[in-house]
């Protein structure tokens, strides 16, 4: 039986929501091996001046655990 872990992080993106997500997955295969999935859960954005400046998105990131199978 495998085991998964998950973790949550917050990805960001000056272009989009989906920019944002891409970046939260690139973001933790920075130290986490063998990324399964993400589970994109609320999606965010800080505004200035009527405009939207910085797309944010919660994920949740699933990846074995090793030693597991």
């Amino acid at each position: 039986m495998t085991v998964v872990k998950v973790i949550e992080v917050v990805g960001e993106s000056k272009d989009s929501w989906d920019a944002a997500v891409r970046d939260a997955v690139k973001q933790a295969s920075k130290t986490v091996r063998n990324v399964t999935g993400v589970e994109v859960y609320n999606l965010t954005a800080n505004c200035m001046d009527g405009q939207v400046i910085e797309y944010k998105a919660n994920c949740k990131i699933a990846f074995p655990v090793d030693g597991t199978s």
